[in-house]
């Protein structure tokens, strides 16, 4: 983890904790169960928080090395908190080109984060990403799976708002 990264407290409700010890529980034992366990982990958790990957060590008995060698292995698993939405500027070539990155800037300088980076609140993530394979849309972003193309840096502004001013 890099100086700049945000660190975020570990907050886990007790279903989640119930749902992820029924899972640890289930593997106990498995050869191979750290995977699923990372797995499941990531789906319920959003990330990999270092709380639960020592549960996952000290439960299925696998060194904290091994899990962290192959959660990185993968890019399916995040250390990081992810925020309730997620924000993907497109920044391949045609949505690059007709105005992605002033679409990016706008939403980095309004919701003062960097790409790659989440709110203090966890509410939003941002990211910039490479072409999402709807070049005719360009540019497009997401958010989480909505895609919204044909954007101006001002359609981009409001489309922002409306999940702003989501709870």
């Amino acid at each position: 983890m890099s100086v700049k990264e945000k660190v975020f407290d570990f907050i886990e409700t007790e279903s989640q904790h119930q749902e992820f010890e029924e899972c640890l529980n289930n593997l106990q034992g498995v050869q191979g169960g750290q995977m699923p366990a990372l797995q499941e982990a990531q789906r319920i958790y959003g990330y990999l928080p270092v709380e639960v990957l020592e549960r996952i060590s000290k439960k299925l008995d696998v060194p904290l090395e091994k899990l962290y060698s192959t959660a990185t292995f993968y890019s399916q698993f995040t250390f990081v908190p992810k925020g309730k939405y997620t924000i993907s500027v497109c920044m391949g070539t045609a949505c690059y080109v007709k105005g992605a990155g002033d679409i990016l800037d706008s939403y980095a300088t309004s919701l003062k984060i960097k790409p790659g980076e989440t709110t203090p609140d966890r509410k939003f993530t941002l990211e910039s990403v490479r072409c999402i394979g709807a070049c005719g849309l360009a540019p497009v972003i997401t958010v989480n799976e909505e895609v919204y193309g044909r954007l101006t840096k001002k359609k981009g502004d409001k489309v922002l708002v409306t999940y702003l001013n989501q709870e």
